[in-house]
């Protein structure tokens, strides 16, 4: 008996430029909680469990494998598969990949392709397009979830509504693709009724995908085939080989959906959004009575329609209107609502000037929990280092610092060299050049510490490791 649940392949690999300074390279928009107390890729996953659906595939960039095997352990999915890329090539590629394990598994899967950094707040509308979309699927089409419009949006590509699907209820073939438009004519978009939202979000049967890359794209396919077939397995990881660099860099609306003769959409009004930079964030979040969204600790005097974030300091706003004010541990951003497109100008600009800002927090995520970038000096710097119960970090020596530990909170082992101590809270330890250590959390809480190092070169590239539980040895 075949498996017909629909397979959620979830798209991660974007970084959210527009949303900096929370959103960065290191630590992308999809794994913060934007909208609700999930992240939005825990939403997006919980969107596509339950009966009818199969574990979810992921496909991210090898950097966020961590991350994304540490949410969804926290939001309780057991089963996915976890797939990464050796390099970014946009959309088609990444589908392919999908595409060819899905079907190594089950001939007749059926994908249900979506991003992982999306809001919906109509649940039930979201499942019946769905249940439409994968009636249109089974009979051979490859579906875009149409949204109905409720701007005169010009960030968005859009696609025209055509003649209704025969025996296919709320599917219809799609008349034309069209980019980003201007203003004057997303304004006739919205008032026509014709024209939808390109959502980024596709169903079809694996083969059916397959079939229409190979004909459209055989160069595209050749590649990912060759990087599925070489691909390695460790842990919950698929590890995409090489060759997946040599696949051209398109979407899949220009691989597949502007070209294909099966393209089919269905249009839904399910409160969409791609919360794509800090105004649309304002747009979905809470306000109060005079249009305000905080999040944090923040205070507004005489504020109207601002958006006001902060990661840690309090963060104030007094008499303004329509701006956007964010602050994390590290950076500040302000600005017009109306300039939000621009915050990739600046991202851009500060690249340029080689800040450290621009791509990476100071909390930087790893497998067994996270550091964090305290004081950084002249030959030396402190960090804070978490450590989850029951992880422990690689067996490894540095060649150019000496470090020494401090317990603030929990129980630590550390082997050093040929000596396992055990230290608990205000006790520490000395780890001199080159010595071979390891640090392991064994209690039922988390273990807090703090890490001074010194030396001449003190670069996270400065570690030999001889064992890892994470296969990174």
């Amino acid at each position: 008996m075949s498996d017909d649940r629909v397979v959620p392949v979830i798209l991660s690999g974007g970084v959210g430029t527009r949303l900096w300074p929370l959103s960065r390279e290191g630590f992308p928009k999809q794994f913060w909680p934007l909208v609700g107390s999930s992240t939005m890729l825990q939403e997006t996953v919980g969107r596509a469990t339950g009966p009818g659906f199969a574990p979810p595939m992921i496909i991210c960039a090898e950097a966020h494998r961590f991350l994304v095997a540490e949410q969804l352990r926290e939001a309780g999915v057991a089963g996915g598969r976890i797939v990464l890329e050796p390099a970014a090539r946009n959309s088609a590629p990444a589908i392919a990949a999908a595409a060819i394990l899905a079907v190594e598994e089950n001939p007749q899967a059926l994908l249900w392709i979506m991003a992982a950094d999306a809001a919906i707040k109509d649940l039930p509308a979201l499942h019946a397009a769905l249940d439409r979309a994968a009636a249109a699927a089974r009979a051979g089409h490859i579906v875009a979830f149409g949204m109905r419009p409720t701007t005169p949006e010009t960030g968005f590509g859009y696609m025209e509504a055509g003649a209704p699907l025969p025996g296919l209820e709320g599917a219809s073939a799609i008349a034309s693709f069209v980019e980003k438009p201007d203003a004057a004519r997303a304004a006739e978009f919205l008032a026509g009724g014709r024209h939808l939202w390109n959502a980024g979000m596709f169903v079809a049967r694996a083969s059916t995908l397959l079939a229409e890359l190979e004909r459209l794209a055989p160069e595209l396919v050749s590649a990912v085939r060759a990087a599925v077939e070489t691909a390695g397995r460790d842990l919950d990881f698929v590890r995409l080989g090489a060759a997946f660099a040599e696949a051209p860099s398109i979407s899949i609306d220009y691989a597949v959906m502007e070209r294909t003769a099966h393209a089919a959409v269905v249009p839904a009004d399910m409160g969409w959004s791609d919360v794509g930079s800090w105004d649309a964030l304002w747009q979905v979040s809470p306000k109060d009575a005079a249009g305000n969204a905080t999040h944090g600790p923040t205070s507004l005097v005489d504020a109207k329609n601002c958006y006001v974030r902060s990661e840690g300091i309090l963060t104030t706003v007094v008499g303004l209107e329509d701006v956007i004010v964010v602050a994390t541990e590290d950076a500040v951003l302000a600005l017009h609502r109306d300039r939000a497109q621009d915050v990739k100008k600046l991202v851009d600009q500060l690249k340029a000037q080689k800040r450290p800002e621009a791509g990476a927090h100071r909390r930087m995520y790893r497998p067994w929990g996270h550091y964090e970038g305290l004081i950084q000096g002249d030959r030396f710097q402190v960090k804070k280092i978490l450590v989850r119960p029951g992880e422990k970090l690689s067996l490894q020596k540095h060649y150019h610092r000496a470090e020494h530990w401090v317990v603030v909170n929990g129980t630590a082992i550390v082997e050093r060299d040929a000596e396992r101590l055990l230290l608990r809270e205000n006790e520490s330890v000395y780890l001199p050049l080159g010595c071979v250590h390891r640090l392991e959390n064994p209690g039922m809480i988390p273990l807090t510490l703090i890490e001074v190092q010194a030396g001449a070169y003190l670069g996270e590239d400065d570690i030999v490791r001889f064992e890892d539980t994470y296969g990174r040895a």
